[in-house]
Parts: structure tokens; C-alpha cells; sequence
């Protein structure tokens, strides 16, 4: 650590110091980020301690163990996300792109814990907007009404004193780039504030036993502004996705001290704010055409709700020395891989074609299940002969051509036969794995990436 009243230079993206100033940053690659500040800190190598310290007492690993008591927060798709609900002193941090509507989500949960019978003190404390600007944005979503305790405020330490002397059950502080202490001597959004903005509230918010929001601006790739140790303090880091073209709007979970990180919440954007989707698969469905070349459907799972989205493929002679693969939704490195196969195993010849691949509706995979369901969808599109309508497929295909089992089969069919699928297209059964065939379905069995050919033949 720096001594007291050294000068630092701290990249404002990631939070590496640098003793001298840098165009770019060696640790995150960042141009023009890194900026002049002057540490408060005590010299490690001064520190001499004014007594010695405690001796810990260790228990062992069995023992009795605390319930967690949670507060529900009546939005159901934010409590699958959070675990089944809000525990007591948590601290959780919501980033999201701009105007995705992280804002709407955290007004709409305030205004339903507070209208709870038992009398819960919610505090939404906006850094960014006037106080005009929340009223009007809670008219519209008839919340106005709601005894949510509003206040515009970007000092921590004028906040702080106002939450020590309440009973505050819920605090959203928006944002938290925008808090600053006056004992910090560089700009809002800075690292040095953001860090310091940080431990201050998370520590009342553990003395106060209150849940903490904080919502946090994102960069341009997507992760959170700030420095990385920001999501180290925090007990639950949710993002807010979704594309602007698109109604719908995807809560997932990066980490989460209480509860599953592979859960989803989905919601969909309307004039009165955000409406929870509890059937998601047939949102995604529901503007799908049957009997159209390069589509299929596929079953995934997030978490531990089985999703049902259509995987779109359009492939077409390219005009250019090498072809194009442009992909949206999945990963594009999963995408070459697929294609290599097909070409490889199959004596497809897709090295003079386009290839575009796209998650209708929006939602980003990521699960090597699809790898099935993108290579049925290629081929189709390049045959020109579409797949049955009824037909869900999943699957993780090999290098070497085979088809590979995957997690949670059951889920997938059920939510398929739910909603009227007849045919599935399944990796094989492999030892102690057993299939439902309760289901009033077609299973279709495909053990190698050849005898996809016989589908379209």
C-alpha cells in the first residue's frame, strides 16, 4: 500500500495503480484511462500494531445451522434469481446497458415490499435523476401511490446519517458511479470514490441488517464500470439483458451467495413497466413460422427452468475470398467448430458459403446443447428443406462426429410435450441414463452427425 499522501495513478477501468502515469493500461488494455490520485492509505511497511491480536476459535464443518429468513418481494421472477427471495443485510449489485430498464425494475420491487401489510421501510435514494423525474416514471407505472420514501442525494455521508436513524428494510441507491465522500480527493465515478462509496454503504447495510441495491453503469463490453473488486464486495451480481428491439428482458445471476448463478428471470417491457413472463418458452415461440428452411427449435435449460427457443440459420453463396460467419446469440467459436464437423464428417462443402446464425428473440446461449439443434438448422438451410414443425432437438456434438449426452433430459422433453411438440431429435441413452417415454412423443435417437443427411433425404 502507498504511504500517506503519495500519489498514485489508478486505471478508472479495472483499478490497477501504477506509480508513474501510461498511456494504457498493461492489466485491462484500456487507452486514456488512467488518472492521478493521491492515496489516504497508511504504509504497510509503518504499520505497527498497538496490540496483539485475538486468538480465532475454530469449530469444525458439522454443526447447527442459521435459517435464512428472506423477504419476498412479490415479483416472482426476481426471487428465483435471488435464491427464493431477499436475505437480510445482503448486498446486491445490478448492472445493465442503458435505458434497459434496471431503474423501472428497482421502483417496481421498492413499491411491492413497501405496499406489504407488515409495514416495510423502502428507501430509493436516485443520484441521477430529480425527484420529478422518479414521480413521473412511478405515475406511469401507477406506483405513485405507493409509501416508497424517495429522496436525490449523492453524498454518502448526508445518506448514511439518514439510514442509521431509520428502520429501513430495503435501500436502492441509483447509482452507486454517481455517490461520492468528500474525503476522497478525486471525481463521482472514479475507482478511489467508487470503492470507497462502496465499503461505506455495505458496511451500514450489514451493522442495519437492511438489503442493499446498487446499481451500476456498464462499459461497452458489458461488464460492470468500476473497479472489479466492486463485485468482490458484494453478496449478489445481477445483469440486466435485453436488446431494444426486443419487449422482453432477460435477470440473470454472474454471483450469488444465497442462492443457484445459472437462474433466469424473464420479463417483458410494456407501457406500464415490466411484466414477469412465467412461460417463457412460448414467448420465444410465438411469432415462429412451421415449415420454413434453417429453422428449428431448441430445448435448453437455464438454471432449473427448461427453455424452448427457435435457432434461425441462413446460409447462401458467399461473394468474397472467405466466407462470413456472422452469429447472434451463441458463441461464434462454437459456431466454426459445428461447421468444421459437418464438413469433416459429412463431406458438407460449407467453405464457399455465408453462414448466419441468430437466437430469435434475443436470448444468448451458451450451453453446448444447441450444437444439434445449430447443425440441423445449417444443413436445413443449405438443403433447402425445412424441419417438422413439431420437432425439439438438443444435443452436444464432438469432433469426432458423435452426438453427446447432456443434463436434465426429462426437463427438456417435458416442457416440450407442454407445449404440444410431438418429435424429438436426442443424443443416445448411455449407461444408467433412462429417458421419460411417459411422454405421448417421438424420440429420435442420433448417435453420429451423419445420420443427420437422413433427415433431409
Amino acid at each position: 500500500m502507498a504511504k500517506k499522501g503519495t500519489i498514485e495513478f489508478v486505471c478508472q477501468t479495472c483499478g490497477a495503480a501504477y506509480p508513474k502515469w501510461q498511456g494504457k493500461c498493461d492489466s485491462c488494455g484500456e487507452w486514456n484511462t488512467i488518472v492521478e490520485e493521491k492515496s489516504g492509505g497508511e504504509g504497510f511497511s509503518n504499520f505497527t500494531p498497538k496490540s496483539k491480536g485475538r486468538i480465532l476459535d475454530f469449530v469444525p464443518l458439522s454443526g447447527a445451522l442459521e435459517k435464512v429468513e428472506r423477504l419476498e418481494t412479490g415479483i416472482k421472477e426476481l426471487d428465483r434469481v435471488s435464491g427464493g427471495g431477499l436475505v437480510a443485510g445482503s448486498v446486491i449489485l445490478v448492472g445493465g446497458d442503458p435505458g434497459i430498464g434496471k431503474s423501472t425494475l428497482l421502483l417496481q420491487t421498492c413499491a411491492k415490499i413497501a405496499n406489504k401489510a407488515e409495514g416495510y421501510e423502502c428507501y430509493y435514494i436516485s443520484g441521477e435523476e430529480a425527484i420529478d423525474q422518479v414521480r413521473i416514471r412511478a405515475k406511469r407505472l401507477e406506483l405513485d401511490q405507493s409509501p416508497v420514501k424517495l429522496a436525490s442525494a449523492t453524498g454518502v455521508k448526508d445518506i448514511i446519517a439518514t439510514l442509521e436513524k431509520s428502520n429501513a428494510a430495503v435501500v436502492i441507491i441509483d447509482s452507486i458511479q454517481t455517490m461520492y465522500l468528500e474525503e476522497v480527493e478525486s471525481t463521482p465515478g472514479s475507482v478511489a470514490q467508487v470503492r470507497a462509496c462502496a465499503y461505506e454503504l455495505i458496511k451500514l447495510a450489514k451493522k442495519k441488517g437492511f438489503v442493499l441495491f446498487l446499481v451500476g453503469h456498464v462499459t461497452k463490453q458489458g461488464s460492470i464500470a468500476g473497479p472489479r473488486v466492486l463485485e468482490h464486495m458484494v453478496d449478489t451480481v445481477l445483469y440486466f439483458e435485453g436488446e431494444r428491439g426486443h419487449h422482453f428482458r432477460i435477470l440473470r445471476a454472474v454471483k450469488n451467495r444465497y442462492g443457484a448463478t445459472d437462474e433466469i428471470g424473464v420479463f417483458e417491457m410494456q407501457d406500464k413497466g415490466l411484466v414477469e413472463v412465467e412461460n417463457p418458452s412460448a414467448l420465444f415461440l410465438a411469432e415462429r413460422q412451421g415449415n420454413i428452411s434453417g429453422s428449428c427449435v431448441f430445448a435448453g435449460i437455464e438454471g432449473s427452468r427448461p427453455v424452448l427457443v427457435e435457432i434461425q440459420a441462413l446460409v447462401s453463396p458467399t461473394g468474397y475470398a472467405s466466407p462470413k460467419r456472422a452469429v447472434v446469440g451463441w458463441d461464434s467459436n462454437r459456431l466454426a467448430m459445428v461447421l468444421a464437423v459437418l464438413e469433416a464428417r459429412c463431406g458438407m462443402n460449407l467453405s464457399s458459403q455465408d453462414v448466419y446464425l441468430n437466437i430469435a428473440g434475443g436470448l444468448k446461449i451458451s450451453e453446448p446443447a444447441a450444437d444439434l439443434a445449430v447443425a440441423m438448422a445449417v444443413i436445413s438451410s443449405l438443403t433447402n428443406k425445412p424441419l417438422p414443425a413439431d420437432a425439439v432437438i438438443f444435443g452436444e456434438i464432438g469432433l469426432s462426429g458423435e452426438i453427446r449426452s447432456v443434463g436434465q433430459p426429462n426437463s427438456r422433453l417435458k416442457e416440450a410435450h407442454k407445449l404440444g411438440f410431438n418429435n424429438a431429435i436426442t443424443p443416445p441413452t448411455h449407461g444408467n441414463e433412462k429417458k421419460n417415454t411417459s411422454y405421448d412423443m417421438n424420440i429420435y435417437e442420433i448417435g453420429n452427425v451423419q445420420r443427420l443427411i437422413n433427415w433431409f433425404n
